[in-house]
């Protein structure tokens, strides 16, 4: 059974911050929802409220970037680019301040509904000339996130998982390298976030019934080594399947087809994802279900791509873990 770790964030911000005393943490009034209360009374000198305004705490990081220091900011992804992306663009990303931008309840991951899913934020970020956008896939690299984003020689938009987090890895995160979790030769599966650990359910029924699947985890989606992933491609019989927490525009599913079309490579592709549509409110296992992002939803793509019926049961996939839908913590924590 997968281990899970309680509110990994927490611990390992908390950890990183104390050894690097220029790092400041910026909070726009969900402090506890992103796992930064506890260090807030412990650390009072590095802690900044922001409150309930984003725009202001953009220009605020781009400042503090300017004078030296590390700021970090915390809130849920879609405050970070929705309501303050003129400030986002003019403060942070043109000057190339080097600000950590740690973006809370991914996708799906809410059942806040339209209003706290962050569901078209790689899109946006994407296209913003300097940023980097790391997202994490579990504990392990959630544990590592705050090193991995202070690397960068610029501003790093990060997707963050938060409260009960699964532990798939062993190795923390390496900018740039994706990892490799299965080396079949039939299909190409390359996913990112959540999502990965739903390619993992199904992988074992697929390789039951004769599909050698070939797995890719993303953490690093820009900027990146399109190398590594065409000779995957190549690897590979039958095609490509992307699946992510996202709209299927301009996500991971576009960065795949961007390189396969500019690289001249013939093999399908298959994108799994929201598809045009804002998610409603429910938990992440309902959600994943009724968007077709599940395991099974990933079985039945593999289906399409190869054009024949596997006879895979949905109670055959490995165990889903299902999560309560709202915290104990506060209504704010939605």
């Amino acid at each position: 059974m997968t281990k899970v770790v309680n509110r990994p964030y927490e611990r390992a911000f908390e950890q990183f911050a104390r050894t690097n005393p220029d790092v400041l943490c910026l909070s726009a009034d969900l402090t506890s929802s992103c796992e930064i209360d506890k260090f807030r009374d412990a650390h009072p000198d590095q802690f900044l409220s922001l409150g309930m305004a984003e725009q202001n705490m953009m220009s605020f990081a781009g400042g503090l970037g300017l004078a030296g220091y590390r700021p970090f900011i915390h809130t849920f992804g879609v405050f970070c680019y929705r309501r303050p992306y003129d400030q986002l663009v003019a403060s942070i990303a043109y000057p190339r301040r080097k600000v950590r931008i740690m973006g809370f309840l991914p996708g799906i991951t809410t059942p806040g509904g339209m209003t706290h899913q962050a569901i078209e934020d790689i899109s946006v970020m994407r296209s913003i000339p300097n940023m980097t956008i790391l997202e994490t896939g579990d504990a392990t690299e959630v544990e590592s996130i705050c090193a991995a984003a202070d690397s960068i020689d610029g501003p790093v938009y990060c997707r963050i998982l938060r409260g009960q987090v699964p532990r798939l890895f062993d190795t923390p995160i390496v900018v740039g390298q994706m990892r490799e979790l299965s080396l079949g030769d039939d299909v190409l599966v390359v996913t990112a976030g959540i999502m990965t650990e739903e390619a993992m359910r199904a992988r074992h029924a697929l390789e039951n019934a004769g599909v050698s699947v070939r797995h890719l985890h993303l953490n690093t989606i820009k900027p990146f080594n399109e190398k590594p992933l065409l000779d995957h491609i190549n690897s590979v019989k039958s095609g490509v399947i992307t699946l992510e927490n996202h709209v299927t525009e301009g996500g991971i599913g576009s960065l795949v087809a961007e390189i396969m079309a500019d690289n001249g490579v013939g093999k399908r592709l298959k994108r799994l994802g929201l598809k045009d549509t804002y998610a409603h409110g429910g938990s992440k296992t309902y959600l994943m279900r009724y968007y077709g992002l599940d395991a099974f939803a990933l079985v039945c793509g593999v289906e399409e791509l190869l054009g024949q019926k596997l006879a895979i049961a949905p109670e055959s996939l490995s165990g889903a873990r299902v999560e309560a839908a709202h915290s104990l913590a506060k209504a704010e924590a939605l």
